[in-house]
């Protein structure tokens, strides 16, 4: 039986590289496309800003690769470079091989209650507006569109890091008042890529690591997908089919508290300041960041994803079989004596 051969764009990023080692761990011969090496496999050198990809042999196209967080100063058209122009780029590579494009939950444009996959498409920053017209191509193309938010797990450069820097007097300073919010594990955002491309995803073994619940839910069923697990490859191999195209969100099993997060990773108390100081700060920052050159400590994307809550629905990938095992406690026990 041949290996499906799986191209990851993005692979040396955070996402990508998560993705790119679960794909290689199922078994598939994994094809790094970006413009440095990622963690496994073969690498091919590809500027999303200048040319499509070189997709020879290729099976699958797990696509991740992506301008995330604030455009640098000065710089708001790399966003649409990547995010717009190098999604149009990878779909006419493309073809007709089934594809997985990795949007994000900044696509939304805010509203009440559990967000599902019909609620209006917009974005508040230059990223999730980016990311929301990248979509509309992929959609268009027939791909199957992931909506994770706030992906996190080791290596996060990106909301993470910036919490702990933000640790002032002994204490964490946020826009008041606490909001739930969906975070996505990063390994959870690895299986489901695979489960929507019909790839296997390694079936867990119940001896996870365990740590202080931050939410009441727990993942209560073995995750599986339509192509079976490692132990069970299907006969005819693989992909053998993956999630039907449309766009599905990617959370954890359950949302959290925004303040028991980040005092669980900063080790701190949290306090809160009025949401409008906050945006002043950020306003202040990013005019500040246009002159030095430098990113701003506040931004207005790391003001987004502390202040909207965003609670995403997952009921539409549930319905694919796939289930969330990893949990925010997950992360933290795993990073026991680490988190400073």
């Amino acid at each position: 039986m041949t290996a499906p051969r799986v191209a990851v764009t993005g692979a040396s990023g955070f996402c990508g590289s998560a993705v790119a080692r679960a794909a290689a761990t199922a078994g598939a011969d994994v094809i790094c496309l970006g413009r440095r090496p990622g963690p496994v496999g073969e690498h091919r050198f590809w500027d999303a800003t200048r040319a499509a990809p070189d997709l020879t042999g290729v099976d699958v196209v797990l696509h991740l690769a992506a301008a995330v967080g604030d455009p640098p100063p000065g710089q708001s058209a790399v966003f649409h470079a990547v995010n717009v122009d190098g999604t149009a780029r990878l779909l006419t590579a493309a073809g007709d091989r089934p594809l997985v494009w990795v949007s994000s939950a900044s696509v939304y444009t805010p509203g009440a209650g559990p967000l599902r996959e019909d609620q209006p498409l917009g974005g508040l920053t230059a990223y999730g507006k980016t990311k929301a017209a990248g979509e509309e191509l992929a959609r268009e193309a027939g791909a199957v569109i992931l909506r994770p938010r706030a992906v996190y797990g080791d290596g996060d450069p990106h909301l993470l890091p910036r919490l702990r820097r933000a640790v002032r007097g002994g204490r964490v300073l946020l826009p008041g008042p606490d909001v739930q919010l969906s975070l996505t594990a990063v390994e959870n955002l690895a299986d489901a890529c695979l489960a929507a491309a019909g790839l296997p995803v390694e079936e867990p073994t119940g001896e996870g690591p365990t740590g202080a619940q931050l939410t009441d839910e727990k993942p209560t069923s073995a995750r599986s997908t339509s192509a079976g697990s490692t132990s069970a490859r299907p006969a005819g191999g693989w992909p053998a089919g993956g999630w039907p195209a449309g766009a599905y969100n990617i959370a954890d099993a359950a949302p959290y508290s925004r303040d028991a997060v980040v005092a669980a990773v900063c080790g701190v108390p949290v306090r809160h300041v009025p949401i409008p100081a906050a945006r002043a700060v950020a306003a202040v920052g990013t005019a500040v960041s246009r002159l030095t050159r430098r990113s701003p400590a506040l931004s207005r994307y790391a003001l987004e994803q502390l202040t909207v809550p965003v609670v995403l629905d997952i009921t539409r990938a549930r319905a694919q079989d796939w289930v969330p095992q990893r949990t925010f406690a997950d992360y933290l026990a795993g990073r026991s004596g680490s988190i400073r």
